[in-house]
């Protein structure tokens, strides 16, 4: 390398040594600096690691190539092609292992001298050492060599000859290589293919060549100009690296016709390119004057399906240092490790990070790769913010069905856990709409049905003006309070409330019953105060603090009720309207404001916040005016509205303000299973078109697709086609005849041609299920499946003239033409297929396509075949 830029080697087995090329040897030794000081001579690379020069060899003038011998003994023997064409065996380093002694100094002498370009070991057979040399038109340019060949004349003949005239020591001369190849060429570049000892590839000058030593005779080669610097990937043996000029070809030596890829680089020339050892697929590539290294990562280089595909990469660059970088070589241990060399001899030890690629799962957990590495994020033992996270909820709750209970709409919200109040309230509301819906349009179809999804601030506005108030006693007191009379519209909205049964009658009992039942004491103390009788609600209060987990305190409570007074200066009302915000229970605060209230001014119960809105809506319904319904609704209507409040969907019903107040609730909450479950219930036709409102649906759908919910996800598509028929998909794809094109499945499900059922074109009486083999419409046969080679087709069984007395044809509960093994399969690259089971059943054991002489490996081409649904996978 006499006169030229320096190059640079590590130590294949000696992690801490490398060698500087250029007019002479230098061996090198790299020491770490963490915790240490520079020591004196030491050279600095980099901020953690310093170089120490060990030893220096000039024995070796004219120096074109190195190369370093790749077995562990000896340490330091490297190989030195000159430009005369010899190649000297030299060390650096003393040896007493007299066992290899006599290879230093060893010469390997063509027959011709001309400048020798490349060396390279067999990684197999550490004692053979290939030479490419210049052309000469009597002479091979390829040599392989035998560094340990012995004096046997026949084969190997030696001769002794002293060095120079001046010299008085000898040394041996080898003349005759082991191997000749490429006569009359050029080798520019060579290097062995590690998959087989007697296989070596070559850049001759215009082509690319591997030869087979078993038969030196023959060749496969193709023509190129990219013939410099072949590498091979260490990661994948039939992948290789060359390059011509400023153009990086990468070589599948399974199909070595073409490279599958070409690497254009800046416009200055290339000086070298090198896989790195300790990463699959990092190409680097180094230009002439240049202090950049470009990197090329192949490591999601899929294998090309078809001649013209050609593989993605990822191009970065990294800049070791300021200077031109002369040389560079990668540490062949240490991960992205490698050492770079200047023209005046400057190193520089350097290493390439990692990208950091993260991952967040659909499951929230969280996940980042570096390198070799991968990391997961845990949570904390004590930290239960994950289960407070609406996805993992909504998740759960996918799990368990939620939202397709469309018989019991109620019990929806047991299913999302029977936590969340607001979702209790909103699916018992639904539960009402749809019960009286259906309950209206049995007595007068059309009526009024639509109207209960409209809400209650529809169903009050629709009876402005026709409500009279009239006395009513209260049961236990001798009192009298002013009731609104309760029309059709005032009933319906208490039905929806919940607080009475469907039917004409108003009595509250069942609904008191019933939370008795549940143990909301002071609720239904309050829903029976609200109805005038003061007797029930002190009763009910003592059954509360008689009960195991009811409260001592509603005895009190009770014995506070049954001193009322009417008296408007009595100390009791006095002390009541004082101490009543001291409760803790909305609902005994109300039950005292009530009391104190004067007649016609509610605002203590209307518009106590705790207290459920159903609760609240059903008490102005009893007591207020229209007027004054109509303006407490809309003023509430607002706030849920604002609030993103679920409860609020019995004012606003399915409506336009309802999927206001659902985006609310999205917004706040990010919950777009529950949008999506809850507009589908009962919404009219454009509340469905609402462009939020199917958003939300494929959102969810989507989210359901990331967590490999698929059978959930076919769950809720059926479902919303049963709720929304305008939501069901068009046919997709259907199968067609390849002479006439007809679909086959809608010529099936027609009348048949000339009137012919098509059991007529079956064997008749037989046992086996009718198929129709042929094209309904032109009666050419159908394909053959690639593995039974009987004619695909379809059980007739929903078909016209199909036999009804078939036991295997019992699919007409569905409606379906076949089960899933019998359906139409085929891969979309090579277009062979069969029926769906035989090819799931042949992929189970096979990569290749069933057919005979195809190579296509159809199942590889699927990434979501192998996939597992995700469903039956406990969180």
């Amino acid at each position: 390398m006499s006169g030229t830029k320096p190059d640079i080697l590590w130590a294949p087995h000696q992690v801490d040594r490398f060698v500087v090329c250029d007019s002479e040897l230098s061996l090198y030794h790299v020491e770490s600096t963490v915790n240490s000081e520079l020591k004196a001579g030491s050279l600095r690379l980099s901020e953690d690691s310093a170089a120490t020069l060990l030893s220096i060899n000039s024995d070796t003038p004219y120096m074109k190539c190195v190369a370093w011998y790749l077995n562990y003994d000896p340490e330091c023997l490297l190989a030195v092609g000159q430009a005369n064409g010899r190649v000297v065996l030299t060390s650096l380093g003393q040896d007493h292992n007299s066992k290899f002694k006599d290879l230093i100094g060893k010469e390997f002498v063509p027959k011709h001298a001309r400048q020798c370009n490349t060396l390279a070991w067999n990684p197999l057979d550490s004692n053979w050492l290939a030479a490419g040399l210049d052309k000469h038109r009597a002479d091979f340019s390829v040599l392989i060599w035998d560094i340990c060949s012995k004096y046997t004349p026949d084969i190997v003949p030696m001769e002794k000859v002293r060095l120079s005239a001046g010299e008085t020591e000898t040394t041996l001369l080898v003349t005759k290589p082991l191997y000749e190849l490429g006569q009359n060429d050029a080798c520019l570049s060579l290097c062995w293919l590690p998959r087989d000892q007697k296989l070596l590839l070559a850049g001759m000058h215009r082509n690319l060549a591997i030869f087979d030593l078993r038969n030196t005779s023959q060749k496969m080669f193709v023509n190129t100009k990219a013939v410099q610097g072949v590498t091979v990937d260490p990661y994948f043996h039939d992948r290789v690296a060359s390059f011509y000029e400023g153009q990086v070809a990468i070589w599948d030596l399974r199909k070595f016709e073409k490279p599958v890829l070409t690497l254009t680089e800046q416009p200055k020339p290339l000086t070298k390119v090198a896989w790195c050892p300790t990463r699959t697929g990092l190409l680097a590539t180094l230009t002439r004057d240049s202090n950049i290294i470009r990197l090329y990562d192949m490591q999601h280089t899929p294998t090309p399906i078809g001649d013209e595909t050609e593989p993605t990469i990822i191009e970065r660059s990294v800049q070791p240092c300021d200077n031109y970088i002369a040389s560079f070589a990668w540490h062949p241990t240490s991960q992205n490790r490698m050492i770079v060399v200047t023209p005046n001899r400057t190193m520089s030890d350097f290493t390439v990070f990692e990208r950091i690629s993260l991952a967040w799962s659909p499951i929230t957990s969280l996940m980042w790769a570096c390198g070799r590495h991968l990391y997961e994020c845990a949570e904390e033992e004590n930290d239960n913010s994950l289960e407070k996270d609406i996805a993992t909820k909504m998740r759960l709750r996918a799990l368990s069905r939620y939202g397709l209970d469309t018989e019991q709409v109620w019990r929806n919200h047991i299913l999302a856990g029977n936590e969340d109040p607001q979702l209790k309230s909103l699916w018992y509301t639904l539960h009402f709409m749809k019960q009286y819906t259906e309950d209206m349009d049995q007595k007068s179809p059309g009526n009024k049905g639509s109207l209960v999804y409209a809400g209650i601030k529809s169903i009050v506005k629709s009876s402005l003006g026709m409500v009279e108030s009239s006395k009513h006693n209260w049961s236990g007191l001798d009192k009298q309070t002013d009731i609104q009379n309760l029309n059709e519209e005032r009933i319906l909205a208490l039905q929806l409330c919940g607080w009475i049964k469907k039917g004409s009658d108003v009595d509250v009992s069942p609904f008191l019953n019933s939370l008795v039942q549940e143990g909301e004491w002071e609720r239904a103390a309050a829903v029976a105060l609200f109805n005038l009788d003061i007797r029930r609600a002190i009763q009910i209060l003592n059954e509360g603090a008689s009960s195991e987990k009811g409260d001592l305190n509603l005895n009190v409570v009770a014995m506070a009720l049954s001193g009322y007074t009417d008296e408007k200066n009595s100390l009791w009302r006095e002390m009541c309207s004082t101490l009543r915000l001291q409760l803790n229970n909305p609902y005994l605060c109300v039950m005292f404001a009530f009391l104190t209230s004067e007649t016609g001014s509610y605002d203590g119960v209307l518009y106590e916040n705790k207290v459920a809105v159903r609760d609240r809506v059903a008490f102005a319904c009893k007591f207020l005016s229209d007027t004054q319904l109509n303006r407490y609704i809309e003023k509430l209507t607002n706030e849920m509205k604002e609030a993103g409040n679920l409860e609020g969907i019995l004012l606003t019903g399915l409506t336009k303000d309802g999927v206001d107040l659902m985006e609310s609730y999205v917004d706040r909450t990010g919950d777009v299973q529950t949008a999506s479950y809850c507009m589908l219930q009962g919404s009219p036709l454009d509340v469905l078109k609402d462009e939020r409102v199917q958003y939300w649906i494929e959102n969810y759908r989507n989210l359901l697709d990331a967590w490999r919910f698929w059978h959930k996800r076919a769950e809720f598509d059926i479902h919303r086609s049963k709720l929304d028929p305008s939501s069901k998909p068009l046919a997709q794809v259907f199968v067609s005849c390849n002479f006439c094109g007809k679909s086959i499945s809608y010529s099936c499900s027609s009348v048949p041609h000339q009137g012919r059922g098509f059991s007529q074109y079956g064997v008749s009486g037989s046992p086996t299920k009718s198929k129709v083999t042929s094209c309904p419409g032109c009666r050419k046969p159908l394909p053959r499946c690639a593995l039974c080679l009987i004619n695909m087709g379809t059980p007739v069984s929903s078909c016209p003239g199909g036999s009804k007395s078939d036991e295997k044809v019992d699919l007409s509960k569905d409606k379906k033409l076949a089960q899933f093994n019998n359906w139409f399969t085929w891969c979309h690259n090579c277009r062979h297929g069969g029926h769906a089971g035989h090819m799931l059943s042949w992929f189970r054991d096979h990569a290749e396509c069933p057919v005979s002489a195809c190579t296509c490996k159809c199942m590889q081409l699927d990434t979501t075949g192998n996939l597992v649904p995700a469903e039956t996978v406990q969180p």
